[in-house]
């Protein structure tokens, strides 16, 4: 049930408009001043307060202006004995939802309190949503326990609470763009738009208006004014992702925005200023461009200002298996089947890849695991054969002559005389039941 918060230190006054509200199913709660406002408020979720402008220990302007800051969520509508424009004025200004004159309270009042109560709800959701897009992309959300992983994180971590430009390295597919969301939703820019935009994605032209937006009929196409990314960005953070693929024509103009926050669209002649912070990232070894003439080397030094290196997954294969997991779940669910377990060999042949395509390639490899695999354990038959190939390499023959050999037999013998009931063969065999499950996935026991 919505709850309303009147706020008059006349009594009477404040108990005939609570009857008229509570008559239409609202919850009331009262105050006759600032102070036990507070109190109120502080206990209770209130989704609207109506507050009267003279109060004995305050004005409801400067509290309207208190009360948004600290409960962005609430809507406040004011009341006073006179209208007074310059009031009204301020009072919109400091984000009231509504100013209205006693007297008039009972025919308005009830129609503006469903209003409001509405907004109030909604902006509860929106509040609720970007916490949870807060939650999603946040650093505890960036997977693995490796050393090279974690420091990478650290160094995340303590630029995001900075305005600092950032550059992050690393191959393709290493997960530059959700530090980049990270360093964003940990920042003081967090409630404002993250944009991002592959800048190897475009050509020249296409990229600047992309960008920097244009003005209609400046070429062919451009129809209407249209608003760059830069713009969009305003207040907030953008990535420009594949840096290293801009034209030296537009890094110019990324420059110039890197200096004195402002840039020209395509087609004007009159700057437009922004305040966005940039984050960067690359495959390319930037030092080489800059050699080759192919990247600007002042835009490098000021897109490097704070340098993060994400390292590829051949670096940290002890994440493997956590990541597996990870992704095992998630596609288990999108393909509507139980969560599958992954076979030791499976991951044996994770382990072994090299992974050119790094966390992208992983888990493009376990989708098509899910796809393909009807049985409850993932196992290397539902790897891609290149894959398969390079866990069979691995693999060595047992000699006819050897030990071990001689032990798979064994094993291999008593499993049938037990008709595979490995508990029994373990008695017969006198070892642990650990330890036979051991030596069959060891020596590959059907």
């Amino acid at each position: 049930m919505n709850a309303i918060l009147l706020i008059d230190d006349e009594e009477k006054l404040r108990s005939l408009m609570a009857r008229v509200i509570s008559l239409e199913g609202f919850t009331i709660f009262q105050a006759e001043n600032i102070k036990e406002a507070w109190k109120k408020l502080a206990l209770h979720e209130i989704e609207v307060v109506v507050c009267d402008i003279k109060l004995p220990d305050g004005n409801g302007i400067s509290f309207s202006k208190e009360l948004k800051e600290k409960y962005p969520a609430i809507e406040i509508i004011l009341l006073t004995a006179y209208g007074n424009i310059p009031d009204s004025v301020q009072a919109i200004k400091n984000n009231a939802f509504d100013y209205i004159t006693k007297g008039d309270d009972n025919n308005k009042i009830i129609p503006l309190l469903y209003k409001a109560t509405e907004k109030s709800n909604l902006t509860k959701r929106v509040l609720q949503l970007e916490q949870q897009v807060g939650k999603k992309y946040s650093f505890e959300n960036i997977l693995g326990r490796s050393k090279v992983i974690l420091e990478a994180i650290e160094l995340a971590k303590k630029v995001a609470t900075t305005d600092a430009t950032v550059l992050l390295l690393g191959e393709t597919g290493t997960g530059k763009e959700v530090f980049a969301q990270a360093i964003h939703f940990a920042s003081a820019r967090c409630n404002k738009a993250f944009v991002a935009i592959n800048c190897a994605a475009f050509s020249k032209d296409l990229l600047e208006s992309e960008l920097f937006g244009h003005k209609g009929g400046s070429f062919t196409g451009a129809t209407k004014d249209k608003k760059g990314l830069f713009e969009e960005a305003h207040k907030g953070t953008i990535f420009l992702d594949e840096v290293g693929e801009m034209v030296t024509e537009l890094q110019a103009k990324i420059l110039r925005v890197l200096e004195s926050g402002e840039f020209i669209k395509v087609g004007e002649t009159t700057p437009t200023k922004v305040d966005v912070r940039v984050i960067a990232a690359t495959n390319r070894d930037l030092l080489k461009e800059i050699e080759q003439a192919n990247f600007r080397e002042d835009l490098y030094y000021r897109l490097s200002a704070f340098t993060i290196p994400i390292p590829a997954l051949r670096e940290r294969k002890q994440d493997i298996a956590e990541l597996s997991n990870y992704f095992v779940q998630i596609f288990s669910t999108k393909s509507n089947k139980r969560p599958f377990k992954l076979s030791e060999q499976y991951l044996d042949a994770l382990k072994k890849h090299s992974w050119k395509g790094n966390i992208r390639e992983l888990k493009n490899t376990i989708e098509r695991s899910i796809i393909l695999n009807d049985k409850e354990i993932l196992d290397i038959e539902s790897l891609p054969y290149e894959l398969q190939h390079t866990m069979k390499k691995g693999q060595k023959t047992l000699s006819a002559f050897s030990l071990n050999s001689a032990e798979k037999l064994h094993i291999q013998k008593v499993l049938n005389h037990t008709q595979g009931n490995k508990a029994e063969a373990a008695r017969l065999l006198e070892i642990g039941i650990a330890t036979l499950y051991r030596k069959i996935e060891e020596y590959k026991i059907q």
